[in-house]
Formats: C-alpha cells, sequence, structure tokens
C-alpha cells in the first residue's frame, strides 16, 4: 500500500504517468529529479505520512522503493 501511495504521490508531484514508476524507478538518473525537487518531495512525503525525514536520510533514497521501504517501517506497515 505504501509504495501505490508514494508512486501516486510522486506522479502527482511531478507529473509522471503512474503506469511508468515502480520500486526500481530512481529518482535522479530516471525521473530527474534534482535537489530542490527532491526537497519538495520529502515535504510531501512528511505531510502525507506525518513523520520527520531528515536530509542525511533523504540523500539516502536513490529509488522509489528507497522511499517506499523508510516510509513503511516508520509508520509500522
Amino acid at each position: 500500500m505504501t509504495l501505490d501511495q508514494i508512486k501516486h504521490l510522486i506522479a502527482k508531484e511531478f507529473n509522471f504517468d503512474i503506469t511508468t514508476l515502480s520500486r526500481d524507478t530512481r529518482l535522479e538518473e530516471d525521473l530527474n529529479i534534482d535537489s530542490l525537487d527532491a526537497v519538495e518531495l520529502v515535504m510531501e512525503l512528511e505531510d502525507t505520512f506525518q513523520l520527520s525525514i531528515s536530509d542525511e536520510i533523504a540523500q539516502t533514497f536513490k529509488t522509489i522503493g528507497h522511499i517506499a521501504d523508510f516510509v513503511a517501517e516508520k509508520i509500522g506497515s
């Protein structure tokens, strides 16, 4: 469920076709998400899932799967 929520969030926020997004989709290489986009994404994740993400953790996010795993661990799903 968390993965689908994150895919929807990214698709909506950055205007991507959700059917092209997967766990293995790379943020920088595949989606061209730059540092400013990454900050916006982290803010959306924090608001959506009611959690705090440090800059150090955010810098480790390389794929949608990395984000989903982190969020699932934090929210306990």
